[in-house]
C-alpha cells in the first residue's frame, strides 16, 4: 500500500492507540458491527497490520473482544495480502510471529478465549479473577493488580513494562482509551477517519467513551503526519498532557 513509505517508526518504550472514527466521532456502538465504521477499507486494514506488526503486544479492554471474540489481533488476520511482509518486520524486530493479547476485565465476563495466543495476559479485578479462576487456557497468565473494584492504568500499564513489554499497541475500546489519557499514558494515536455520518445520537460511543468532561483538555495532541487514501483520512498525532494555565505547551 502506498500508505506505507517506511517512516512509521517507535522509541523502545512507546503507548501507541489505533483508532477508526466516523466524521461526526463515532468509534462503537450498540448494533455497530466491526468494520462498519471504517466502510470497510483496504487501506485502514492495512494501517491496523503494520501497527500490529510492530506491537510487543497489544491492549484491549473485555467490551472490545466480546462483540468479535474469534478475532486474533495480529497483523496477517487483519490484512492477509501483507501477512509475509509483516512477518519480516516482526523478525527484523527481534518480536515473536505473533504479539500477545492483553485483556482488561472488571468482571470476568470473557467470550470464546480463542483470541488468547500464547503470553497473553488477562488484567482483572479480583471479582474477575475469581469468575475466571481455571476457565483460562494454560498459554495465558491471570494478572491482579492492586486497586479493588478498579484497575488502576497507571497498574495496567505497570504490569506491561514490568513484562518487559516496550511497544504497546491499544485498539479500545473507548472506556479504556479515555482511562488512559486521563492518566496521560498514551503517546501517539494513529486515527483513520472515515467519510460517514452516524448521526452521533446514543447508544453511540466517542474516542473516550463516556469519560466526564473536564474545564481543559485531557491531552494536547501534535499532528505529525496526515495521508489520505480515497475519502478515508490518515493522521498520526502524539499526545502530550494539558499544560497548566501559565504554562507554556510541551514541545
Amino acid at each position: 500500500m502506498e500508505l506505507y513509505d517506511g517512516s512509521i517508526g517507535f522509541p523502545g518504550t512507546c503507548l501507541y492507540a489505533n483508532f477508526v472514527s466516523s466524521l461526526d466521532g463515532v468509534v462503537a456502538g450498540a448494533g455497530i458491527a466491526p468494520g462498519t465504521i471504517s466502510m470497510g477499507s483496504e487501506a485502514d486494514r492495512f494501517v491496523m497490520g503494520l501497527l500490529r506488526a510492530f506491537a510487543e503486544v497489544v491492549l484491549i479492554g473485555a467490551g472490545t473482544l466480546r462483540p468479535d471474540p474469534r478475532h486474533r489481533w495480529t497483523a496477517e488476520r487483519v490484512y492477509p495480502p501483507a501477512a509475509a511482509e509483516f512477518a519480516l518486520l516482526r523478525a527484523s524486530l527481534g518480536l515473536p510471529p505473533e504479539p500477545p493479547l492483553v485483556v482488561v476485565t472488571a468482571t470476568g465476563r470473557l467470550p470464546a478465549l480463542t483470541a488468547l495466543t500464547p503470553g497473553s495476559l488477562v488484567i482483572a479485578t479480583p471479582a474477575g479473577a475469581e469468575a475466571l479462576r481455571g476457565g483460562l487456557p494454560d498459554t495465558a497468565e491471570l494478572v491482579v493488580p492492586a486497586g479493588g473494584v478498579a484497575i488502576p492504568p497507571d497498574a495496567i500499564v505497570g504490569v506491561l513494562r514490568e513484562r518487559g513489554h516496550g511497544r504497546v499497541l491499544t485498539e479500545g475500546g473507548p472506556q479504556l482509551f479515555g482511562e488512559l489519557v486521563r492518566a496521560r499514558l498514551v503517546d501517539e494515536l494513529f486515527l483513520t477517519t472515515s467519510p460517514a455520518l452516524f448521526g452521533g445520537a446514543p447508544p453511540a460511543i466517542g474516542m473516550t467513551g463516556r469519560l466526564s468532561p473536564a474545564g481543559e483538555p485531557r491531552a494536547r495532541a501534535e499532528l505529525l503526519s496526515l495521508r489520505r487514501h480515497g475519502s478515508h483520512l490518515f493522521a498520526r498525532y502524539r499526545l502530550g498532557r494539558s499544560p497548566s494555565p501559565g504554562e507554556p505547551p510541551e514541545r
